[in-house]
């Protein structure tokens, strides 16, 4: 299996593309977006030079399935999958922040604690916790939305402040984030999973406002099993977990934290691959699924096929 690391279409009624991270988004009419989610993988807001293989139709379905399982508590983007590596949705205008809410003190909050910092996004973090330990209740810890660059932690207050949304769409944007977390945490945990902590982006269309994007997929949320969860707490253990970070910490291993004048390390194909074994893992474990692989030939040609067909009806 090639991975695709990059598109480059010119669809019917064309307005513009857009090259994100990991999803190339293109704009028919104003109207839909097609959004293809390529097998690029990005760590510390940085896209590495290799793709992993089924990446992105593990991504896709994951997302595809749980905008379905979430539609009654807020509308969404999604108005087919065309393929398996694509969505079509609604073309929305995005909101400039990511909702980003933490169930339990791991990754970027952990290493905000471990400095010694009790706030993070202008949210208290109780003292005496450990790293992986449930908060008290779910944390919401917004950030920016960067079209370049990091998203940087911002407060509630800051967001107002600088109009980068309404306090009327923000209380909106709390409330479905509260309600999206709750029951991504109890579909999770019917699976044996832990959801520790996720993003969710909206946006706005006709003066609705919609979940777009993504949704509790491997790279916008951290997984932990369930099993045995409390027993490796109480030994001082690390969490088993279904997430990116394991990719993060292998970065972190080579010396590499996404900071200026560091060099991104070239992932080895047995990296690579083992990479690739954990998404299609994760794909299993949290749909309960058996992940088909598409066919690996002539993938970037099949997905131009199917857009075209779908627009065309």
């Amino acid at each position: 299996m090639q991975a695709v690391t990059k598109t480059n279409f010119q669809f019917p009624k064309q307005k513009s593309f857009y090259k994100g991270k990991v999803r190339d988004v293109y704009n028919i009419d104003d109207k839909t977006l097609l959004m293809v989610v390529s097998d690029r993988i990005s760590a510390f807001d940085v896209v590495l030079p290799q793709g992993i293989p089924y990446k992105g139709q593990v991504l896709n379905q994951i997302a595809a399935k749980f905008l379905d399982a979430t539609s009654d508590i807020v509308p969404n983007w999604k108005i087919a999958t065309p393929d398996p590596m694509v969505t079509a949705g609604i073309y929305c205008e995005p909101f400039k922040v990511e909702m980003v809410i933490r169930g339990y003190l791991s990754g970027h909050a952990w290493r905000e604690y471990k400095q010694g910092k009790r706030l993070i996004c202008g949210v208290p973090m109780p003292d005496g916790m450990k790293e992986n330990d449930k908060f008290p209740k779910p944390l919401l810890t917004p950030t920016t939305k960067e079209a370049v660059g990091h998203d940087e932690d911002i407060s509630k207050e800051d967001i107002l402040k600088h109009g980068l949304v309404s306090e009327k769409d923000y209380n909106m944007l709390e409330e479905y984030t509260l309600k999206l977390f709750q029951r991504g945490t109890e579909i999770a945990e019917k699976m044996g999973l832990i959801l520790v902590d996720t993003k969710y982006e909206f946006g706005k269309a006709n003066g609705k406002i919609y979940l777009i994007d993504e949704i509790h997929t491997p790279d916008s949320s951290r997984y932990f099993y369930l099993d045995g969860y409390q027993k490796r707490q109480d030994a001082g253990e690390p969490q088993r977990q279904l997430s990116k970070e394991f990719v993060r910490e292998w970065l972190m291993e080579q010396g590499f934290q996404g900071k200026d004048g560091q060099v991104v390390p070239q992932l080895p194909d047995e990296f690579v691959n083992k990479v690739s074994e954990r998404y299609i893992e994760l794909y299993e474990k949290i749909t309960g699924d058996k992940f088909v692989k598409t066919p690996a030939a002539n993938v970037v040609e099949r997905i131009e096929k199917n857009c075209v067909e779908f627009l065309n009806k």
